[in-house]
């Protein structure tokens, strides 16, 4: 007769199963998900927001909607961003995707 462990299949008899062996799968699942889920998208959201706090003059930026250009001003909560020759775009710090060096 093969003898399984009692957290497995249950304690024989009708006697309570231990509780911890019955959280223990969704305590498991929590650290998976906080490791696989969690963490990555955090790391990554820190990084993004250093990103556009360093934002200053002369960078090149993309924002999230595709346009290209070179920053001229930086404000506490936006950005003046020269688009073409003369055009000028007043965009929001958070719309930025991506930022790079000067020209």
């Amino acid at each position: 007769m093969l003898s399984y462990p009692y957290f497995l299949v249950g304690a024989p008899g009708g006697e309570q199963a231990n509780p911890l062996a019955m959280f223990l799968p969704l305590v498991l699942i929590f650290i998976v998900f906080y490791f696989f889920i969690i963490r990555p998208q955090k790391k990554k959201e820190d990084d993004r927001k250093s990103m556009v706090e360093a934002v200053k003059k002369n960078d090149r930026v993309v924002t999230i909607g595709g346009i290209h250009g070179t920053v001229s001003q930086v404000d506490e909560s936006s950005v003046l961003v020269q688009v073409d020759g003369a055009t000028k775009l007043r965009i929001e710090k958070s719309a930025l995707s991506s930022v790079s060096g000067k020209e």
